[in-house]
């Protein structure tokens, strides 16, 4: 095996470079006088060439090298205190929301049946996003505006889907990073979390032909559906989420038993299942009633009976339907 075969560590890179450095300048100045021969100074240029390719090469390797023991260092670091954090004594108001590292421990430990991503523990943080956005949000609305107001997003329970999603999209995308430093937490929060709420908006637009936002008037928007300022909240929320949130309701979920855990999410899955295809029956309806388009059949019939105007408006307070375009 040659020596360029051979992986490359931070000390052989040190000498390689020391001696290759001074052959390729010499080289260079050759090339540079111009006093060679055709046949030696083609072959001089294929030397310089080939010693570049691998010189790169190695830089990358080196490259490679600081990446990965940059990424060790911050995790070490980051688990080292949060670690610290929940262990430090004193008074505190409310108890500190468990280390990532401590959830991951449990659930290895535990062989949890929501361990990890998977269906069941995305199915919980679902469900435990869409009340609590419920509940952030009336209490928002109240603190801000003196209303109390539904706020929901489902025609039954207080449940908001747009938020269980975002909750989704955030911990699926933060997970990789529940051990490292706030900052991707805070740039995946904002990316992931205005992704979100674009195609929510969008959705809402194309299917129903309504909006229950609208961030037209301020600075920095993207079609009236995402603005900096709900980016930045985004991205807040992203660092709040994994550290706090996240580990929080991930310690909730392990008080499930293993032998109840499975069946009891299957049968809340298909009743939120069944839950938000009934609201975007609802909702389609509520479009049609609008545009006064009448009852084609006995479902919207039924629908109409149950579920009417007065009774959508109660449940979608902030919920404006489009005009039609001329």
């Amino acid at each position: 095996m040659s020596t360029n075969e051979l992986e490359l560590t931070p000390e052989a890179w040190m000498r390689q470079g020391k001696q290759v450095r001074g052959v390729i300048f010499e080289q260079l100045d050759q090339l540079a006088a111009d006093d060679l021969a055709p046949e030696a100074r083609d072959a001089m240029r294929a030397d310089v060439r080939a010693r570049l390719k691998q010189l790169k090469k190695e830089r990358d390797q080196m490259i490679g090298y600081l990446a990965e023991e940059a990424t060790f260092i911050d995790e070490i670091e980051t688990r080292f205190k949060e670690i610290e954090r929940v262990n430090k004594r004193g008074f505190r108001i409310f108890p500190p929301a468990p280390a990532n590292a401590q959830i991951d421990y449990a659930e290895k430990k535990m062989r949890h049946f929501a361990q990890g991503m998977s269906f069941y523990k995305l199915f919980w943080v679902f469900f435990i996003g869409s009340f609590l956005g419920v509940v952030v949000e009336r209490t928002w609305c109240f603190v801000r505006y003196g209303l109390y107001e539904p706020r929901v997003g489902a025609i039954y329970g207080p449940f908001n889907p747009v938020y269980g999603l975002g909750a989704v999209a955030l911990t699926a995308a933060l997970y990789p990073f529940r051990n490292r430093s706030k900052i991707f937490s805070f740039l995946g929060g904002a990316l992931v979390g205005s992704t979100v709420e674009y195609f929510c908006s969008w959705f809402q637009e194309t299917v129903f032909g309504s909006a229950s936002w609208d961030y037209s008037s301020q600075p920095l928007n993207l079609n009236g559906r995402i603005c900096l300022l709900y980016s930045i909240y985004w991205a807040v929320l992203g660092v709040l989420w994994i550290k706090e949130f996240y580990p929080r309701g991930a310690k909730l979920v392990l008080k499930i038993p293993n032998k109840a855990g499975r069946p009891l999410t299957i049968a809340l899955a298909v009743l939120m299942a069944l839950d938000i295809g009934l609201t975007g029956l609802t909702l389609l309806r509520w479009m049609e009633r609008y545009h006064d388009e009448p009852p084609r059949g006995a479902v919207e019939e039924f629908l109409d009976r149950h579920y009417p105007d007065e009774r959508m408006e109660k449940t979608f307070s902030n919920l404006v339907f489009y005009e039609p375009s001329e």
